[in-house]
C-alpha cells in the first residue's frame, strides 16, 4: 500500500491529523510505530498557550475540542522532532500564525528541525475571525505564497469547511504554490447543553470532529479533487478502513485520522492499516491509485440527474419483529405492513429511497416502474 504523496514515500496512505494526540515527540513516535504512514504535529505557534480545563467533550459520536495549539515553544520542537523521527517515518509540521511572515518563520524553523513537510492551518473554529478569513482567497494565497517561498519541503494547506467557496480557496492555494490540500478542519460548534444545569458542554465555541462530520469532509474532498489539480488529503470522521476507502474513492490520495485516535489510542491506526491491507490483498490490488477517484467519476451535478420513474419493492422474506420503520417513514403513505412483509402501492410511491435506507433487513430495493 505504499503511496507517493507530495513526493513523500509513505508506507501506507493512513496519516494522523494534527491534534493533542500528536502533541510532542514521544506521542508522534508512538503513532508512527503503530503503523501511521505519516503524522502531522499538533499546530505549532509562536507563543504557546497554557491549557484551559476541561477542554474536550465527547458524546459517543462527535467531539468538541478547545485545545488550540501546541504548548511547546517553537525552539522546543527541535528536540521533539528528533524524538519523533527516532523510529523513522514521515513527520509533517502543522503551523498556525497571525501573519504570513510569522507562518513562514515557524515553517522554516520546522524544516530546519527535520520536518518532512509543512501543513498550514489557516483556520481555528474557536475564533470566528479566523474562520471568516479562511474564506478569503487573498488571505489563503498570501499565507501559502510566503511559506512556500521560505521552505524547500512540500506545503499542504488545510482548508476550513466554513468557506462556502472551498474550491476557489483551494485554487488560490494552488496558484500560490501549495503542493497539496488537506480538508477539512474541525467545524465551529457547541456540542450541547445540559438542560438541568442550563450550561453548555464547554463554556465556549470549539472545533467539532468525529464521525458526524465525515459526509461534509467527503463532499469537500470530492469538490476539490474534481476541480483542482493537486493531491488531496481527506480529513474528518474516519473511524475504520471503510471510511478511509470512501475518501480515497472520492479522490483523496491519503487520509488523516484524529478523533478515533483520541478516543481509542494508537491501536486504532494499526487496525485500520491491517484492515486496509486485507481489503487490497483480497482484491489483488497493489496500488492505491487503482481505486483513487473511482466513486468521484460517478458523481454528477444536479443538473445532470435524470428524472426516472422509480418505485420501491420488497424482495420478500420476513420483516424484523414488530418493525414498522419503512411504514412510519413513508411520507407518501405508499407502504402497508402485512403479516410478515410489506406491500407497496406503486401509484403512491415516488421512489424517494428513504425506506431502502432505513430497512434493518435491507429487503427493500428501488426499481424502474
Amino acid at each position: 500500500m505504499k503511496v507517493d504523496f507530495l513526493g513523500l514515500g509513505l508506507k501506507n496512505p493512513v496519516m494522523v491529523a494534527a491534534g493533542p494526540w500528536a502533541r510532542d515527540g514521544e506521542s508522534i513516535r508512538k503513532l508512527l510505530e503503530a503503523g501511521a504512514g505519516a503524522v502531522v504535529t499538533e499546530s505549532i505557534v509562536s507563543d504557546a498557550l497554557d491549557d484551559v480545563s476541561p477542554r474536550i467533550v465527547y458524546d459517543g459520536k462527535g467531539a468538541q475540542n478547545i485545545r488550540l495549539y501546541s504548548d511547546i515553544q517553537v525552539e522546543g520542537w527541535e528536540r521533539e522532532m528528533e524524538i519523533a523521527k527516532s523510529a523513522g517515518g514521515v513527520v509533517i509540521a502543522s503551523v498556525s500564525a497571525n501573519t504570513p511572515s510569522e507562518a513562514a518563520y515557524i515553517a522554516s524553523k520546522m524544516e530546519r528541525f527535520g520536518a518532512d513537510a509543512i501543513e498550514i492551518s489557516i483556520s481555528n473554529p474557536a475564533f470566528e475571525g479566523m474562520e471568516v478569513m479562511a474564506s478569503k482567497k487573498e488571505y489563503v494565497s498570501s499565507f501559502t505564497a510566503e511559506v512556500v517561498a521560505n521552505v524547500s519541503v512540500p506545503v499542504l494547506v488545510k482548508l476550513s469547511q466554513t468557506a462556502t467557496n472551498i474550491v476557489e480557496v483551494a485554487k488560490a492555494a494552488k496558484e500560490a504554490g501549495a503542493s497539496g490540500i488537506s480538508c477539512i478542519n474541525t467545524i465551529r460548534c457547541i456540542l450541547g447543553v445540559d438542560i438541568d444545569t442550563m450550561e453548555p458542554a464547554l463554556a465556549t465555541y470549539g472545533g467539532y470532529s468525529g464521525a458526524p462530520i465525515r459526509p461534509i469532509g467527503l463532499a469537500a474532498v470530492a469538490s476539490v479533487a474534481q476541480s483542482v489539480d493537486l493531491p488531496v488529503c481527506g480529513v474528518g470522521g474516519i473511524e475504520n478502513y471503510r471510511h478511509a476507502l470512501e475518501y480515497i474513492m472520492l479522490g483523496a490520495s491519503a487520509v488523516q485520522i484524529g478523533t478515533a485516535v483520541m478516543v481509542n489510542g494508537p491501536k486504532v491506526i494499526t487496525g485500520i492499516v491491517d484492515d486496509l491491507e486485507g481489503w487490497f490483498s483480497s482484491r489483488n490490488i497493489s496500488d492505491v491509485n487503482a481505486i483513487k477517484g473511482a466513486a468521484m467519476r460517478k458523481l454528477k451535478s444536479f443538473d445532470e440527474m435524470k428524472i426516472e420513474p422509480i418505485v420501491c419493492q420488497s424482495t420478500g422474506g420476513n420483516c424484523a419483529d414488530d418493525c414498522r420503520a419503512c411504514v412510519d417513514a413513508c411520507m407518501y403513505d405508499a407502504i402497508l405492513k402485512t403479516s410478515d412483509d410489506v406491500s407497496v402501492n406503486i401509484s403512491k410511491c415516488t421512489g424517494c429511497g428513504i425506506c431502502k435506507s432505513i430497512c434493518p433487513e435491507q429487503k427493500l430495493i428501488l426499481i424502474s416502474r
